[in-house]
């Protein structure tokens, strides 16, 4: 291959690359989702939304392929085999994951990807040549992760109880350094809005001229 070829294919390839992804991890009720509604409505087409594989049952309201890909265990337990997830999970008897085919649909798109994952996929994904922004939500304190999982009005206690389990477990693992680029403690919603847009400004504005061009 002559040079200018070998310059044209490094050259494509970098432009496919993009904009980073962004990881989200933090335990639920930690407030993500809510910064994410406010991320995509500011920002809007500049982010897509990683839809995770579940196999858990789908909750009122909740939509196949746009809040879960909702699968049965043997077909995503195939998938996995098969190497077609970034990373997963099982939580209370549920297997979670976000699927190669789920982060390429958005990327296909010029937008930047953004996956929510709990801290063992963070640890996942580190594995992989994802090279994504890596960012912690977290609660001021779990006496307010619980009131504000209480108040959801969505959880048996004993759900509850499992779900501030595996948070303190959570809160503990992302203490080890070099993990996150960002811990955003959310405290005040429109100073943790403030600190995500800051940490991702310069992938939104490389999107954004992607766009363009």
């Amino acid at each position: 291959m002559s040079w200018r070829r070998l310059r044209g294919a490094i050259a494509r390839a970098a432009a496919m690359q993009g904009p980073r992804p962004v990881v989200l991890s933090g335990p639920s009720g930690a407030g993500k989702s809510t910064l994410l509604k406010k991320l995509f409505k500011d920002y809007e087409n500049v982010f897509g939304f990683s839809v995770s594989h579940t196999t858990r049952k789908p909750r009122p309201g909740e939509v196949n392929g746009k809040d879960y890909h909702f699968v049965s265990r043997e077909d995503m337990q195939k998938e996995i085999d098969a190497g077609e997830f970034i990373e997963h999970a099982e939580f209370s008897g549920n297997m979670y994951g976000t699927s190669k085919g789920a982060v390429q649909a958005i990327q296909a798109q010029n937008q930047i990807c953004v996956l929510d994952v709990d801290i063992q996929g963070v640890k996942s994904i580190k594995r992989t040549d994802l090279n994504p922004i890596y960012i912690s939500v977290q609660p001021p304190s779990i006496d307010v992760l619980e009131k504000r999982l209480r108040d959801r009005q969505t959880e048996t206690e004993e759900s509850l109880r499992k779900r501030l389990t595996a948070a303190c477990i959570d809160l503990e693992l992302s203490k080890e350094p070099g993990l996150f680029d960002l811990v955003i403690i959310n405290d005040d919603l429109e100073k943790a809005y403030s600190e995500l847009k800051e940490m991702l400004l310069e992938e939104i504005k490389k999107a954004q001229e992607s766009r363009k061009s």
